[in-house]
């Protein structure tokens, strides 16, 4: 994995999260697939492969540019602005 330009400006050690799963999902009443861990402020949101897709919307709301899989088991970060994994 590369690192990008975003990855150099994220705050370290990596911000706790700030919950177990994807409230807005909760509060829409719907289910997610996976999660994903905002690493600029800590917020948890669905993945896209969700209905309502809040992680790519807190980016897109927020500018947070860079998150990770919320699965323990998985490693890889995805950068919004770059499209890819770093």
């Amino acid at each position: 994995m590369s690192e990008c330009l975003h990855v150099s400006g994220l705050p370290r050690p990596e911000p706790a999260p700030l919950s177990d799963t994807c409230v807005e999902c909760l509060e829409a009443g719907t289910h997610f697939v996976q999660l994903r861990l905002c690493l600029v402020c800590g917020h948890v949101g669905c993945c896209d492969s969700s209905l309502l897709k809040h992680a790519t919307a807190h980016f897109e709301a927020t500018g947070h540019p860079v998150m990770r899989s919320f699965d323990c088991a998985e490693s890889w970060r995805w950068c919004f602005v770059d499209g890819s994994i770093v």
